[in-house]
């Protein structure tokens, strides 16, 4: 600054020197005049370039100048530069976090303070059945109408969150929504969205069981309540006395079933897979459920009823490698199941057979009632009974069939079921072919 004032100066008095040498009188004071203002244009013509270069913003390409107006450009070049960084470091920190709230399971929603929708993730969109920018700028009660939300939201108080029906994929498949309402920066609002729909159905799934138990438990315990109470109140022969027993009796195997059912299941749910290394033999596990099974059939024979028809088949030459006792309990449910619901006459064959792909099949088909095919999807469900007052009147605890599929999926298994009313059912089990074992493999 302090050598373009000195050279101002000094082209000035040349210039005024220049002026009083052609004209004494004046030419001084117009020579410094032409010099101070051929400077001033020329200052003003560096300055339009510098407006129009930060008017177009063209950073990288900056005017060629010299002198001061050069230092302020570099400057300025600098300056613009690290804010240009700046705002490239805070765009991409704005975005990853964006990106980061877009991956995010749960829904976000920004809303202004009329409540229009400002901003929301995907997971949000999905959730409340929005377009996340087709909606934008849209007031979220239009567009979100469960009358739980609408009261939720129109309070005053936000605490806590609110339960509602979210936009279900399927009609088979109801989705519940916890949303809650949080203020930030000048009254606006961030809306959470989060999917319940699991927990919620494991709540509801808790609250059956317990309520199942309780109300299997409680019948046989009312009826022996009762035969006490009776053996306790009455002087009863010696027959009748024996007769009250012979029936509490059966109550409490009931009840002893049930816990045992009960005691199997969690022993499923907590323990680790079984190995693929312990060998069963198929004749030796048939040979106890035909025992069992034969027993059962025997006992639920009244008086000149015809007695049921049992086949059991057993490969000799194959084996399975598993938990004994699991596969004896799925096994034998099945087994039983089908003698107990197939009438007096009625025939019931179990085989087993090795398929094309080297996996084993193990399938019991039954001459019985058969099932409708609304039951079927839900026949592995805890107490789920297609006719409660006849599975109660079989012995049945409603635990069977979840044992069978607990059992199947510990083993890498599948099990099917195929029923039509008035002709019967067949229950297979599919096992890997990773858990067969030939003869000759066993040699």
């Amino acid at each position: 600054m302090f050598s373009r004032t000195i050279g101002l100066f000094f082209w000035m008095a040349v210039a005024a020197v220049a002026g009083y040498w052609l004209n004494p009188s004046s030419g001084h004071i117009w020579g410094a005049f032409f010099v101070c203002f051929f400077t001033v244009i020329k200052d003003l013509w560096k300055g339009q370039k510098i407006t129009q270069w930060l008017r177009h913003n063209n950073v990288k390409e900056p005017p060629q100048m010299g002198g001061i107006w050069g230092d302020l450009i570099d400057r300025m070049r600098r300056i613009l530069n690290e804010q240009r960084k700046q705002t490239q470091n805070e765009e991409q920190k704005l975005q990853d976090f964006l990106l980061a709230i877009q991956a995010s399971p749960n829904g976000v929603v920004l809303l202004d303070p009329e409540g229009r929708i400002e901003w929301c993730n995907q997971t949000a969109a999905l959730h409340l059945g929005m377009d996340a920018k087709r909606d934008l700028m849209q007031h979220v009660v239009h567009l979100v109408r469960d009358p739980v939300f609408k009261k939720y939201y129109s309070s005053e108080s936000h605490d806590g969150e609110a339960i509602i029906d979210g936009r279900s994929v399927s009609l088979q498949k109801t989705v519940k929504l916890s949303v809650q309402l949080h203020s930030y920066g000048e009254n606006r609002q961030l809306l959470l969205t989060r999917d319940v729909t699991t927990i919620a159905q494991a709540d509801a799934m808790r609250r059956d069981f317990v309520a199942n138990v309780s109300h299997e438990i409680r019948t046989p315990l009312t009826v022996m309540s009762g035969f006490i109470e009776t053996l306790q109140s009455l002087n009863l022969d010696k027959e009748e006395r024996e007769r009250y027993l012979d029936l509490m009796a059966v109550q409490a195997g009931r009840m002893q079933d049930l816990v045992n059912d009960l005691l199997i299941l969690s022993q499923l749910e907590g323990s680790t897979l079984p190995a693929i290394n312990e060998p069963i033999s198929l004749q030796g596990l048939m040979s106890g459920i035909e025992s069992e099974a034969r027993g059962l059939s025997s006992s639920q024979l009244f008086e000149n009823e015809t007695p049921q028809i049992l086949h059991f088949e057993a490969p000799e030459s194959v084996q399975l490698s598993g938990a004994n006792k699991e596969l004896h309990s799925a096994v034998s449910n099945l087994v039983n199941n089908a003698v107990r619901y197939t009438p007096s006459g009625g025939v019931i064959t179990s085989s087993w057979s090795l398929l094309p792909d080297q996996r084993m099949q193990f399938s019991v088909s039954d001459t019985g009632p058969g099932i409708a095919s609304e039951h079927l999807p839900r026949l592995t469900e805890r107490f789920y009974r297609v006719d409660r007052s006849r599975s109660r009147e079989s012995g049945g605890t409603g635990l069977g069939l979840a044992i069978v599929k607990h059992v199947m999926q510990r083993h890498g298994g599948e099990l099917k079921i195929e029923s039509e009313l008035g002709k019967g059912s067949k229950f297979t089990l599919i096992f890997p072919a990773s858990r067969v074992i030939l003869e000759t493999e066993s040699v």
